[in-house]
């Protein structure tokens, strides 16, 4: 299974694994022409918006570009130097004006119509992918940077739809029939203004590679920025409760700071791109008026056409000028997009396999099982273990001895580096993860119950469930009376992550979403290690209901909760060295002895 999840550059950050910390390496892909290309496959299917677009920036383009025609046809008229009907050239003008003027709007409306589409799709499958990563992908990368691939990123190149192409259609619509134009009226005089084109080319070379260095680095440090801010606001109790809330902000600016600085640099490079390119748009004024003068007094051209050239200069220099001031925009874009690709790039978890077979009686069996989340540190060494169909089987011992990590790698959100887990003979390997997970119930530690109704959180693991398991699930997790205390019932909204309610009342929660599964193996990760003596005590009871002739696997830190426990296995190191029932453990005075020792006999070992 691939564990090393890459993006593509070299700034790195430390991110927080299964276990301990690792490094997982930030890259940005530099090809900006499959970047390109890959962004205008998400345009294949708008091809009669496409269409409609270009056929309104054609005409839009066509009569700004023939309206100065007619108006230095007009000024010809006023000199005498042309005949024809002031009145005709000038309403003719006005016409294709005001055609001009309708085509920017129905541009801009067409162009945010496109984006809402194209964002729509792009966002859809850049969190349907997220759905199908594997749990190693969010173990090795921060949820800040994540989300900042989905806002930030996304929002960029949706403004960039919206706003920078039209104006580069029409930019390049308008830069070409302005210069055929002018090559047709006088291509002397074209080409002496082309010279500006030459510098601009120039100019843009060199400071393109600048800010699309410094956009790059700017989405970096927001999704880093976005990483601070979600684990903080996340983890504000602890913050708090240590008093560290001046470190918090300490850190938080020094990030920020960096951030600015960077947005600084980016900004400056991007806003030399205007006032340059309008310098050099005034150098070919420039070239126009005093060429252009010479070339009238030698009667090679009309006042009307110098009129006329003026105006095409403006035309000729404005679409360089948008393109050169939004380019910083569209590099932005570009490097949002090579982010939101790195993400869509990720190998998805494999969900291909057999079934589960169905059976009366499931037994777990885990076969000299080795497994490391890096490569040369192993954290499961040898575990052999079997757990009986129907049976209570506890796995114990010290904190990093590797209890939760067994239980990863039965759900396999991981996968072993050797060895063998199976379930009635049946390799899970060979299962598809799917039908692994729908047959395997797990409470964790940590439960986490959504912002929606109790009903629904209940639903969660099966929504088809009907009310007759839902009220069983309910009654056997000692849920009953509290759910009938609230105004609302089933229908009471509980907030994210469920703090309207106790702790203790939110893993009673868990067990009841476990039950409403109707699981054919049951896990119990931690599940009573954050409440109270007495909470505890109803988590048990409702632990034991739901466990009645299932097979169990129970993660404990607390020993009280699996004295009953069919068969205990003592793990420390990554590898098994007890097994047994309490009794005998405690006969043997050996590592379960210590550690019952250690909690309830008020002394250590």
């Amino acid at each position: 299974m691939k564990r090393d999840f890459k993006n593509t550059n070299s700034e790195k950050m430390m991110f927080g694994g299964p276990r301990g910390k690792r490094f997982a390496e930030i890259e940005y892909a530099d090809d900006i022409k499959t970047t390109l290309k890959r962004i205008l496959t998400y345009f294949a299917e708008e091809k009669k918006i496409l269409f409609i677009l270009f056929l309104i920036v054609t005409i839009g383009a066509v009569s700004g570009v023939l309206a100065p025609i007619f108006q230095s046809y007009a000024i010809d008229v006023i000199a005498k130097t042309k005949e024809g009907s002031l009145i005709d050239f000038v309403a003719i003008m006005v016409f294709l004006y005001f055609v001009y003027s309708i085509s920017l709007f129905l541009n801009g409306y067409l162009s945010a119509d496109l984006s809402r589409k194209v964002i729509k799709k792009m966002r859809e499958e850049l969190f349907g992918k997220i759905m199908e990563l594997p749990i190693g992908y969010s173990d090795s990368h921060p949820y800040g940077d994540t989300m900042s691939r989905m806002t930030n990123d996304i929002d960029n190149i949706s403004t960039t739809i919206s706003q920078s192409i039209p104006r580069i259609f029409s930019g390049l619509m308008t830069l070409f029939a302005t210069l055929a134009i002018m090559l047709w009226l006088c291509w002397e005089l074209a080409l002496l203004s082309s010279i500006t084109i030459i510098l601009s080319a120039l100019f843009t070379k060199f400071i393109s590679e600048r800010i699309r260095k410094y956009s790059k680095k700017r989405l970096f440090l927001l999704g880093k920025t976005n990483g601070i801010v979600e684990e903080m606001i996340s983890g504000y109790r602890t913050v708090t409760a240590y008093n560290i809330q001046e470190t918090a902000k300490e850190n938080f600016s020094k990030t920020s700071d960096e951030l600015e600085k960077t947005g600084i640099k980016a900004g400056i490079f991007g806003g030399l791109m205007g006032p340059v390119m309008n310098s050099i748009g005034n150098i070919g004024f420039v070239i126009i008026a005093v060429f252009g003068g010479y070339f009238a007094l030698q009667g090679l051209i009309s006042i009307g056409t110098i009129s006329a050239f003026i105006v095409y200069s403006k035309q000729f220099s404005r679409p360089i000028n948008e393109i050169a001031s939004i380019y910083g925009q569209i590099q932005t874009a570009i490097a949002g997009a090579e982010r939101v690709f790195v993400v869509l790039d990720e190998e998805s978890e494999d969900m291909s396999g057999d079934l589960l077979e169905i059976s009366d009686q499931y037994t777990v069996t885990f076969k000299d099982v080795n497994f490391s989340y890096v490569p040369d540190v192993s954290v499961i060494k040898n575990f052999s273990l079997t757990v009986p169909s129907g049976k209570k089987v506890a796995i114990v011992g010290a904190t990093g001895s590797g209890k939760t990590t067994i239980v990863n790698l039965l759900m396999r959100f991981y996968d072993i580096d050797s060895g063998e887990i199976s379930i009635n003979d049946q390799n899970i390997n060979e299962i598809s993860k799917s039908s692994l997970r729908e047959n395997i119930g797990i409470v964790l530690q940590d439960t986490f119950l959504f912002t929606d109704t109790i009903l629904n959180n209940l639903k969660y693991s099966n929504e088809n469930a009907k009310p007759q398991k839902i009220e069983k699930a309910v009654k056997a997790s000692r849920l009953t009376e509290m759910i009938n205390s609230l105004p609302e019932g089933y229908d009471t909204i509980l907030t994210t992550p469920g703090s309207n309610i106790s702790q203790g009342q939110r893993q009673l929660f868990s067990i009841a979403r476990a039950f409403v599964s109707d699981p054919k193996i049951l896990i119990f990760d931690e599940a009573t290690s954050n409440v109270d003596t007495r909470t505890e005590k109803e988590i048990q009871n409702a632990m034991q209901e739901i466990m009645k002739n299932r097979t169990s696997i129970v993660i404990a830190h607390r020993l009280s909760t699996i004295k009953d426990a069919d068969i205990i296995a003592v793990m420390d190191k990554g590898q098994i060295v007890e097994t047994g029932t309490h009794d005998t453990l405690i006969k043997k005075k050996g590592k379960y002895y210590e550690l019952y020792m250690t909690q309830y006999a008020g002394f250590a070992i």
